[in-house]
């Protein structure tokens, strides 16, 4: 079904400190080794204003700069030996601003401190040299129609693009968001998202809240060799700690939440904080209060997250994290008693839908001399998704004018759960050699307990025929051991290696080594150049081993062997002043390994994943598809500075598979073709935004967006089957040979902000699609 969406969305955050007394904050940095992790003491640190305030780092890296008038600013950290560093800076009066700091050091020593260091936006992950970027809270902050999701802030990068308007799923390079992996402390958790398909990565609400984030990294491919079981994308998530100095809390009502946020010092020694937060769906809010909000199937959720962090006598740090949440949606079509023209199109079944994902975990960090440094997490996860649909036998009631619809009959015809468990260990060390080398080695391994159940209705004419798909209960263990180096030719250059091997002990199916390289070049000109390469592999969604149709105990796809992908890239960067970057980048992808059908037709699973339903194999499947992806992209970004930002994103791409029919296609995830001669689709992204400042208290800030892309294929309906199933069922010779509109979308945010003595007030306004474009939602 083809539906439009036009969003208005706001949305009023009140944050306020215990003990702020004047329009003016504090900044409060950790200064630090970004390989060793070792604090590092006498760190000069620069608020950039008229009259500069500095300060320096103490023996534990500490730095405190008082009295830091509101707004944004940057903020220089430089030290003898180490590459200046240069970020930019919110201040405001409700919370203190707590800021991390790495730095790296130079190989060349220098006598004394310049201030050419990293450009704005490098990652932090010191072994990544491309295809990666900074997924910078600070900034991203500013997206309109982002809605404060990390994923769909993220689907503003080249090379990144959404699914569709319903949902965050995001697509990497014309690849299925199956791909794509979420990690915090070194643990893959479960889909952050509310209302998650089995074996999805994206939903239409997302239980991640980047109130909770510190700034993370996001790869696209060829990623460093500490990442595995992905052939899409990685989001490297860091947590924040709360304030150890202070107790601050923040408060925000919008259209998808109500939550509040409380952070502070756990005792009075300053070594040890907490941060709880939690929200809960507006929109059940407005229910349970009889206001009417223009639909019956309410979206209930609710989520949560927790870090609580203790500095240790013996030098290392404990913090215990976790996050989740709770969602339900009921649509009920025998509610429905007026008849409209519609009526047909509206469904034939109630739908209960359910979902949950919890994890948490014990983080433990600790330099352990001068060159080394050791991390290593615990972690317990679960994630649940069911739902119940009950098949309605209706007629039209017609009594003189009035035409009524009636239920004559109903009875379950649907029913599943499906419920995953993990238990997670992490542990790596960071080895510095010298100036020059870095080892970093480890394992990942998860121990993953399954329980799926469904059954189905054959004929749903015929109430008691019933089949089960699933009825599977095991145990199964993911191993990912890896070793990276990273060797700092010289001050310009860069070279990374790596190994990255995994065996997962349900399909039997191992990768003893999978190898990844890259190159980074510094020119003169604040230019460079980098490449790289990585042999990556993946697991498949998990229930889809265990599916049988027969019922015979013989899950006939529990063999399949992961899908596999050789990445490759070139690219060029040049930074043009303080905050404005050029990147442009080429890359390749070969995929192989993909499971498709033993019998010839159209069908991969390469397809899959980005959608609300669950894949349902006619056949056995097995590891004889292929895929290629490439394409060209291009990113002009300048930061925010002098109160204002702006981004141009675009790529051009092609995104095929070959299936068991030997014909290739276009895959699901590849939009129109930019004209008929050209067999390539295209994305593109401009964001901008202002601030302005309206005396000293106040500042208004106005944001845009402007999206375009090609349209979603789709495929022809088979109308006999259809009708006979009762359900869609496509043509399998013209799968994905049509398209639909090209995509175009603008949004606009408009923010005020006040800063009092001991409050900060924000009202913000999202409107998203500004136009009423009629947009393909689902």
């Amino acid at each position: 079904m083809i539906k439009y969406v036009h969003s208005f969305l706001c949305s009023l955050v009140v944050a306020f400190s215990v003990n702020a007394q004047v329009p003016t904050q504090t900044i409060r940095a950790k200064v630090f080794d970004s390989e060793t992790n070792l604090p590092l003491i006498g760190v000069r640190l620069e608020v950039i204003l008229p009259t500069p305030i500095r300060a320096g780092s103490d023996v534990e890296g500490n730095a405190v700069i008082k009295q830091v008038p509101v707004g944004r600013h940057e903020l220089i950290a430089s030290f003898i030996g180490y590459e200046s560093k240069t970020i930019t800076v919110e201040v405001t009066s409700g919370k203190e601003l707590v800021v991390n700091i790495p730095m790296s050091e130079r190989i060349t020593q220098k006598n004394e401190v310049t201030l050419t260091g990293k450009k704005r936006g490098e990652v932090i992950n010191e072994m990544a040299v491309l295809s990666a970027q900074q997924f910078s809270v600070e900034e991203t902050n500013r997206y309109p129609g982002s809605r404060m999701d990390p994923a769909r802030m993220a689907s503003n990068f080249a090379g990144v693009q959404g699914s569709d308007d319903s949902r965050n799923d995001i697509v990497v390079r014309g690849n299925s968001p199956l791909g794509v992996v979420y990690r915090v402390e070194g643990i893959d958790i479960p889909n952050p998202s509310h209302f998650a398909v089995s074996g999805s990565t994206g939903g239409p609400v997302s239980i991640l809240n980047n109130k909770i984030l510190g700034n993370s990294d996001f790869f696209m491919s060829a990623f460093p060799a500490e990442y595995g079981n992905s052939t899409s994308g990685v989001f490297d998530l860091k947590l924040r700690n709360g304030n150890n100095n202070q107790h601050e809390f923040t408060g925000q009502f919008g259209l998808f939440g109500l939550e509040a946020l409380a952070e502070g010092p756990i005792g009075k020694n300053g070594n040890s904080s907490y941060l709880v937060m939690g929200r809960y769906s507006s929109l059940a809010l407005f229910q349970k209060m009889g206001v009417t909000i223009g639909t019956d199937a309410v979206p209930v959720y609710g989520d949560g997250a927790f870090k609580f962090n203790w500095k240790l006598k013996n030098g290392g740090q404990l913090s215990w994290w976790g996050m989740g949440g709770k969602s339900n949606i009921d649509i009920l079509i025998s509610e429905q008693t007026n008849y409209s023209t519609e009526f047909y199109g509206e469904g034939d079944r109630d739908q209960f839908f359910g979902t949950n994902m919890y994890v948490s975990g014990l983080n433990y960090k600790k330099t352990l001399n001068k060159k080394t440094y050791l991390t290593a997490t615990l972690a317990g996860s679960r994630e649940s998704q069911q739902a119940r649909h009950v098949y309605l036998q209706r007629s039209l009631d017609i009594n003189n004018s009035d035409t009524l619809i009636r239920v004559d009959t109903s009875y379950n015809m649907l029913g599943f759960n499906f419920t995953t468990m993990k238990f997670s260990g992490y542990a790596a060390v960071n080895h510095k050699i010298n100036k020059r080398h870095l080892i970093k080695a480890g394992i990942n391994a998860e121990q993953i307990n399954f329980n799926f159940i469904d059954s189905v209705l054959t004929d749903l004419d015929v109430p008691d025929s019933w089949q089960t798909r699933w009825n599977y209960r095991g145990v199964s263990y993911i191993i990912q051991p890896f070793v990276q180096w990273k060797w700092k030719v010289n001050d310009n250059m860069d070279v990374t290696a790596g190994l990255h091997s995994q065996y997962f002990t349900l399909s039997n199916s191992i990768s003893p080594a999978e190898p990844r390289v890259g190159w980074k070049y510094r020119m003169g000109g604040n230019q460079a150049v980098f490449a790289g390469a990585g042999l990556h592999s993946q697991t498949q969604p998990y229930y889809t081993y265990a599916y049988d149709p027969d019922n015979n105990g013989n899950s006939h796809n529990i063999n399949m062997d992961f899908s596999r992908s050789v990445h490759s890239g070139v690219g060029y960067e040049r930074s043009f002043g303080p905050g404005l970057n050029l990147k442009t980048e080429a890359y390749y992808q070969y995929l192989y390994n993909l499971p498709i059908s033993q019998n010839s037709n159209s069908f991969s699973l390469v397809n899959a994943g980005g959608g609300f339903s669950r894949v349902f194999p006619n056949d056995t499947l097995v590891n004889d598809g292929k895929g290629v992806n490439y394409g060209l992209e291009f990113t002009l970004q300048k930061y925010f500075s002098k109160s204002f930002f702006f981004m141009f994103s675009a790529s051009i791409y092609d995104s095929k598979y070959l299936a068991s029919d030997g014909k290739w296609r276009n895959t699901s995830y590849k939009g129109a073709n930019i004209a008929d001669n050209i067999d390539l689709s295209y994305v593109w992204n401009v964001l901008a935004g202002k601030e302005f400042n309206i005396g000293k208290k106040h500042v208004i800030g106005v944001g845009t967006k402007i999206t375009r892309a090609g349209g979603r294929r789709y495929g022809e309906v088979d109308i006999a089957q259809t009708m006979s199933a009762k359900e869609i069922i496509f043509m399998d010779s013209a799968f994905n040979e049509n398209v639909f509109a090209d995509y175009f979308r603008v949004d606009l945010k408009i923010n005020w902000r006040m800063n009092t003595k001991k409050l900060t007030h924000e009202f913000g306004l999202d409107l998203v699609n500004l136009l009423n474009t009629k947009n393909l939602l689902g």
